[in-house]
């Protein structure tokens, strides 16, 4: 059980200054979400979820440590679940802004072969 409250722990103390990154992102127009950023929560997602799995949790009341991290663990989802709609329409706009370039870079690079052409 203690390596349950452990894992947990840990989980919240990174999940935290994490969201924190991805929220303060609204704040700052010019900030981009980061692959990163996006990398580590989801590998801390993965190995939160993996040992939440890994043994049966005990009933609520039984573990009041264990209760107050998974709360807080609950509360750090539920904000993510939140982001998740902000997030999606950033990833959409950066692959309509990098999809734009590549017509540009396509563009010109057929410009300059057709220029190549007639000198």
């Amino acid at each position: 059980m203690a390596s349950l409250i452990e894992s947990i722990r840990g989980a919240n103390r990174r999940l935290a200054p994490q969201l924190e990154t991805i929220s303060a992102r609204h704040a700052t127009p010019s900030a981009v979400l980061r692959p990163e950023n996006i990398a580590a929560l989801l590998s801390e997602l993965l190995s939160a979820g993996a040992c939440l799995r890994a043994q049966p949790l005990p009933s609520r009341g039984l573990d009041d440590e264990l209760d107050r991290e998974l709360d807080e663990y609950r509360r750090h989802v539920e904000r993510l679940r939140g982001l998740l709609p902000s997030i999606h329409r950033e990833l959409l706009a950066e692959r309509a802004r990098i999809e734009t370039r590549r017509s540009r870079v396509v563009s010109v690079t057929e410009w300059a072969r057709a220029s190549r052409q007639t000198l």
